[in-house]
């Protein structure tokens, strides 16, 4: 029986049900993960169409035998940054589908934030020729704040007309709490659209206090990916909203998180990977890395998986997703060790797209991509001139870094002073920071201090700078900062490893400066270059240098922050002079 329209798929899927005719397919012999009652059970899955059609005893066209594995409902990631992978979503789909995650809620503000609207476009096209589901929530702060400058701008009618569009699910991460504080008439624009359209809003508290959350549930804002302590958690869950536990290549606070997870409120919660290099991804996972190490850590197993498919789903009304039963979308994953969720198989839809950590799907297509998306950094004549940081005294503010967070703290320190100048020592690991305006040439070059992350020589820079994009680099010395930047020009964008005046590695980004038109082993071999490079040149840490430069410039997460307007101090909301008293 071939079914072509919705009534016919229907009326087949019931047929199917009631046995009258067999099911497209069956799987038999798998012990298949109850998301509802919260147990195991041995049964046959019906697939029809790509939906389950029924639980039981049931024959079919085609039968898979799962040899006793157990079967769980695929994966969902609630909020990620595809263009964190620095792949587009054709070739991201190809990455994480393999790791059981077949649905996504992305949030495509890193490109809108350089593109604008050309990059919205481009990635909701682009995630319509994967065979995974990608739903888009709009950004909602393009730029993020006022105090930087941006690719961009979008206000609320240029978000608009996307909510017609089927797999835009709401509003992403409202980010710019002073604006919502002050019901700022944009914001205002873009919540009371949002809301009137019956979609869901995202948001982002970072180090807020309740006072802010009523706030954000009194503008509609449903979900917080930025809790960092169990009370961060309970006292967002207290007030209505959804936790997504982030567990990306900077910010880690699963395991800080996971106290607050009980029995009684565990439906709050569910799992997020927000920003994950591409190496990350093919090394650790994506969100089956989140439910191996909620389980390793004392989580019920089935109250993971649950988390990580039945959770997301219904936050976002996704009504056919995230449990193994009768009318949900056949998006299966098996796997032989409850305690220990390895995926061997992964079935989209009822397709086998996955098998044993590769993909066997339909390959990516491959399109042109406009010189809109692709010619997108341009500087400003620059000398070592442009980065001299006059100095009134030896005491300067310094962003120090805290490995693995995203979070920085407010240091003031004496530094060295020579001419009148900031110099940059590696003894005392105070080095220099640059964050240059990339996209309208403006001139502008925000400039300060920064300790921890311990570069012996050269200097690194990369267009990767949340949210805005403009171009950051550190250094030991003006001269290699200055190659560094000037070669991110010359590959169209990406991350530089330059020492002695040449560049030593480089991964280039054409595509806004944030993903590359390669595949995923090519950029992660390049990638794999740029480390070996830097660790050439001294560098000891166990942290990402490149991951964590980039969110140096969020002037969104305490304390101390830099833009392309200068040294700005995120809890005075307000940018400060380098030199001090």
């Amino acid at each position: 029986m071939t079914a072509n329209t919705p009534k016919d798929i229907l009326t087949k899927r019931i047929r199917t049900a009631n046995k009258d005719v067999p099911a497209d397919v069956v799987i038999k012999n798998g012990r298949i993960i109850d998301v509802f009652n919260m147990e195991v059970l041995e049964a046959d899955i019906a697939i029809t169409e790509g939906t389950i059609s029924g639980i039981g005893e049931y024959d079919g066209n085609e039968v898979i035998d799962a040899h006793g594995k157990y079967i769980a409902p695929a994966f969902i990631d609630g909020h990620v940054h595809i263009e964190s992978s620095m792949v587009p979503p054709e070739e991201f789909a190809r990455v994480v589908l393999p790791h059981g995650v077949t649905t996504i809620v992305t949030d495509p503000h890193e490109v809108a934030n350089v593109c604008g609207n050309r990059g919205i476009q481009f990635m909701l096209d682009q995630a319509k020729d994967t065979c995974m589901d990608m739903h888009f929530m709009l950004p909602s702060c393009v730029p993020a704040t006022p105090f930087e400058n941006a690719g961009a701008r979008l206000m609320d009618e240029d978000l608009r007309p996307y909510y017609d569009h089927p797999q835009v699910l709401g509003l992403a991460e409202v980010m710019d709490y002073p604006s919502l504080r002050s019901a700022a008439p944009d914001l205002i624009g873009k919540l009371t659209s949002t809301t009137l359209e019956g979609k869901k809003i995202d948001g982002h508290l970072a180090g807020l206090d309740p006072h802010a959350i009523n706030i954000y549930r009194a503008a509609g804002v449903l979900t917080d990916h930025e809790c960092n302590t169990p009370g961060d958690a309970l006292e967002r869950i207290r007030r209505g909203m959804y936790v997504m536990m982030r567990e990306g290549s900077v910010a880690k606070d699963l395991l800080a998180l996971l106290p607050a997870v009980k029995p009684h409120n565990s439906r709050r919660f569910f799992f997020c990977t927000d920003d994950k290099h591409i190496d990350d991804l093919l090394r650790n996972g994506s969100i089956d890395h989140h439910v191996r190490l909620a389980i390793a850590n004392g989580t019920d197993p089935i109250t993971a998986i649950q988390m990580a498919s039945l959770n997301a789903a219904e936050c976002y009304g996704l009504t056919d997703k995230g449990a193994v039963a009768p009318g949900y979308k056949a998006d299966l994953i098996l796997f032989d060790d409850l305690n220990d969720p390895v995926i061997s198989d992964v079935y989209k839809e009822g397709k086998h797209v996955a098998k044993n950590g590769s993909y066997i799907g339909p390959a990516p297509g491959r399109k042109d991509l406009a010189s809109a998306i692709t010619n997108t950094v341009h500087l400003p004549e620059l000398s070592e001139v442009s980065l001299k940081i006059p100095m009134e005294s030896s005491k300067a503010n310094v962003i120090k870094i805290n490995p693995n967070s995203l979070r920085t703290d407010h240091n003031v320190e004496h530094v060295q002073v020579e001419n009148g100048s900031f110099l940059p020592s590696v003894e005392e690991d105070q080095l220099k920071l640059a964050a240059v305006e990339r996209h309208h040439q403006t001139g502008n070059i925000g400039l300060g201090v920064v300790k921890g992350l311990g570069l012996k020589r050269g200097a690194i820079a990369t267009t990767i700078a949340h949210d805005s994009h403009n171009i950051v680099a550190v250094g030991t010395n003006d001269h290699d900062m200055i190659q560094a930047i000037k070669h991110l020009s010359d590959i169209n964008g990406g991350l530089a490893v330059v020492v002695d005046g040449k560049p030593a590695a480089s991964l280039s980004l054409p595509i806004g400066g944030l993903m590359s038109d390669k595949t995923a082993e090519e950029v992660n071999a390049a990638l794999d270059h740029v480390h070996h490079s830097l660790k050439e040149q001294g560098f000891q840490g166990d942290f990402n240098p490149f991951l964590t430069l980039s969110f140096l410039t969020l002037p969104v997460i305490p304390s101390l922050k830099l833009t392309d307007k200068g040294l700005f101090d995120v809890t005075k909301l307000r940018h400060i002079d380098v030199s001090c008293s």
